[in-house]
């Protein structure tokens, strides 16, 4: 993980559809483990998504010392857009605070705490999967950005390559993004956080990169954390 680029607020923005909830959560227990000594939180900014949310993945981050900040009706038969109330406190919290925000509406709501945001100096990360129709070429993720950028009134400062396909994703779909990648970090003006994979699914990956001569990429691995539908 290229820690450089998270700080201690990480804001987690993307189309539908990227994969950035399971990103999110990976990215909040992944800084739980490379810093046990640190209190974790991630909060579900996601106000219209009901299907793939941080809240299904609450049971696993508890279990992995990550604090799940949840609106307060999640997951249940009075599901309603909230935001969760512990947000602006956890923004200004010691510790690792992530943000998982639900595409142009979401930004939307982000927005409300964009004066915390800022002052907290936090980090923004735009997720990209190419293999998402309205973002799969680097014009196309860099309006999505813009969108996003002026739903919320911040500024993304690093972007991740999520390119997957699901269960159905293979090696070669992974190194095929990393041009891609490459040239949304480019027309989005952003350094690349790195490239995200599912060992579970891709077995072998580095090896793949390294042979591929990309031994300098950034890999993310990731586990499963969010509701599969198929």
């Amino acid at each position: 993980m290229n820690e450089g680029l998270v700080r201690p607020c990480t804001v987690v923005v993307g189309h539908y559809g990227s994969g950035k909830t399971n990103f999110a959560v990976n990215l909040a227990m992944t800084v739980r483990r490379l810093h046990p000594d640190r209190p974790v939180r991630i909060a579900d900014l996601d106000t219209v998504n009901p299907y793939f949310r941080t809240a299904d993945a609450a049971e696993l981050l508890r279990g992995a010392g990550v604090e799940p900040l949840l609106p307060e009706f999640a997951n249940t038969n009075v599901d309603i857009p909230m935001v969760p109330s512990a947000l602006r406190a956890a923004i200004r919290s010691p510790g690792f605070t992530a943000v998982d925000v639900g595409g142009d509406d979401g930004a939307v709501a982000l927005g409300m705490f964009r004066a915390e945001l800022l002052s907290a100096d936090a980090a923004v990360l735009f997720v990209v999967n190419r293999f998402r129709p309205l973002i799969a070429t680097p014009e196309g993720a860099r309006d999505c950005m813009e969108e996003i950028a002026d739903a919320c009134g911040l500024r993304p400062t690093a972007l991740v390559n999520n390119s997957n396909l699901g269960s159905e994703t293979t090696a070669e779909d992974v190194l095929s993004s990393v041009r891609y990648a490459r040239e949304c970090a480019e027309a989005c003006s952003l350094p690349l956080f790195g490239h995200c994979y599912m060992p579970a699914l891709v077995s072998g990956l580095p090896e793949a990169f390294r042979a591929a001569g990309l031994e300098d990429e950034a890999l993310f691995p990731m586990e499963q954390a969010t509701r599969r539908l198929f």
